[in-house]
């Protein structure tokens, strides 16, 4: 592959953080066209748009909308076709097992130097997984984090997000307004939510999406 005139989109809350990024790599990856998002919702946006033209996807695991690793496993069970690196602020090596487990292709700490993070963008997109030097990956067991991950993959992306809305505590009147469709739809989509989770209800879908938190998680 030709490191040039890529499609990269940086997903980040953060607008500082986003803009010293692009700048730092725009002379490593000459011509490449950068995409940004500041939430989940906003990440599925410019998928929306741009999935089957992006050569990679920068993804901070907590922003608006993301819980924990749930984006990150989204993302792989639709779009496994576009390598997904982690940059993050954990650090620590379970954060780390957990994001490979569920299908990232390099794992980069904010604290790394923009050599290094050329460096792991470099292999990542040659088809090669980046870790920070070091690193020893954890084994993930199957535990009710791991099933439920499995489960929140065959969710359908409009699902996806619906679910996410439940977890903002919007009423169906209210995601059907910004979907731009019935409540009768909405109840359609809450129903099969239900039913690929495993749960009864609003109440326990949202605290299923909420085992994928990152401080829930315990490898030991």
């Amino acid at each position: 592959m030709k490191l040039q005139n890529l499609n990269i989109i940086i997903a980040d809350d953060h607008p500082l953080f986003r803009n010293a990024l692009r700048q730092a790599l725009n002379n490593a990856f000459q011509g490449t066209n950068w995409f940004e998002a500041d939430s989940a919702d906003a990440l599925q946006q410019v998928l929306d748009d741009k999935a089957a033209d992006l050569d990679l996807i920068l993804l901070d695991l907590q922003m608006p909308g993301s819980h924990g690793y749930s984006t990150l496993i989204h993302l792989r069970g639709h779009y496994p076709d576009i390598p997904v690196v982690v940059i993050s602020a954990h650090e620590d090596v379970q954060t780390i097992s957990r994001a490979i487990h569920y299908g990232s292709s390099g794992f980069i700490p904010k604290s790394a130097s923009m050599d290094t993070l050329k460096e792991a963008l470099d292999a990542v997109l040659y088809g090669d997984i980046w870790l920070p030097e070091g690193t020893e990956i954890l084994e993930v067991d199957d535990d009710p984090t791991s099933q439920m991950a499995s489960k929140l993959s065959d969710l359908t992306p409009q699902q996806y997000r619906v679910l996410q809305m439940f977890a903002e505590g919007l009423l169906n009147k209210q995601i059907a307004y910004d979907f731009g469709v019935s409540e009768a739809t909405i109840k359609a989509h809450a129903t099969a939510i239900f039913r690929k989770l495993g749960v009864r209800n609003r109440t326990q879908a949202v605290i299923a999406l909420q085992q994928l938190e990152m401080e829930k998680v315990d490898l030991s």
